[in-house]
């Protein structure tokens, strides 16, 4: 446990990380900020009256200001628009971005250091984002997709073999958004590799579906997008890094020189640790992941440069 992690945003994602947050008692306060006038004290209030029945003691406070954020050990950034029907996650971003430098801009002046873990789309620009606007070396400036990426690959996985969800073993890298890349070379169940237990044309419609499964659920929702499984991506990274944990993770890393790539945000396996990124591991690909890593790499580039900060 960690004296206090900051929420930004009080949507769905954010209200919901601040609940998971408090639930497993990461942090001894939990402040969710938000620019709405009442909505995060009144959700935070709400939370707050729900921990004697969960029965945890990680006091949820919410406010307008950064203030109360003063000397956060994690922070979590949800702010920025949700996508909408039609809507790709570059759509969401010169109005994210500036959300997001403003945000950022502020946790440097009130917590200069804490580690950032930011979830607004699109994901690895606005990662960028933030490390330039905080002035924050990279190990303190990490991106939520490649788990959340991983957890949809493995929900589909264990969907289509009947299997438990913690039996698959996988990993989503690339840039959040249609070029991620899932590597079915390292994807197992309980050891046994993938593609001695599925034919590559069902493999393939998987994959595919990981890549659409953001634009799906806006799709079904209509005036929103995903946020429990965005959350519980989040809390896991923090859980990662407040418990000194060491887990390797595929998180949104700036890579100076891993993979071949340099001076990026890329979804890529990272070692979080109470340092925040401890280490990008490196592993072999095949030609296929390299090209396709390549090719994720370039579409993440596309619109850094579009960005004036």
């Amino acid at each position: 446990m960690v004296n206090k992690i900051t929420v930004v945003g009080a949507g769905n994602v954010g209200a919901t990380t601040a609940q998971r947050v408090a639930e497993k008692e990461l942090a001894r306060t939990v402040v969710m900020v938000d620019v709405a006038e009442g909505i995060p004290q009144g959700k935070g209030l709400d939370q707050w009256q729900s921990a004697p029945i969960e029965g945890f003691d990680s006091r949820i406070i919410g406010t307008n200001g950064y203030d109360e954020t003063k000397d956060s050990d994690v922070v979590i950034i949800t702010a920025g628009i949700a996508r909408k029907p039609g809507m790709s996650r570059d759509d969401l971003l010169n109005t994210n971005a500036g959300i997001v430098k403003s945000v950022s801009e502020q946790i440097a002046k009130s917590s200069p250091n804490a580690i950032l873990i930011i979830v607004s789309n699109p994901l690895d620009v606005m990662c960028y984002v933030a490390m330039k606007a905080s002035g924050f070396p990279r190990e303190r400036v990490i991106g939520m997709a490649g788990v959340l990426d991983t957890a949809r690959y493995r929900g589909f996985l264990a969907e289509a073999l009947d299997c438990s969800v913690r039996d698959i073993q996988a990993m989503v890298l690339g840039g959040h958004g249609d070029t991620m890349v899932p590597l079915i070379s390292y994807t197992s169940v309980s050891g046994i590799p993938i593609t001695q237990l599925m034919d590559r044309a069902t493999l393939d419609a998987i994959v595919t579906r990981t890549r659409n499964g953001g634009a799906e659920i806006v799709k079904h929702l209509k005036t929103g997008s995903a946020y429990y499984a965005p959350s519980a991506g989040a809390v896991q990274m923090a859980e990662a890094i407040v418990n000194d944990q060491r887990r390797i993770l595929p998180c949104a890393a700036w890579l100076q020189g891993e993979y071949g790539m340099k001076d990026l945000f890329l979804g890529v396996p990272c070692k979080l640790g109470r340092n925040g990124l401890e280490k990008i591991i490196e592993v072999e690909l095949t030609a296929d992941e390299k090209a396709a890593l390549s090719k994720s790499a370039d579409a993440v580039r596309e619109p850094m440069a579009a960005i004036k900060l």
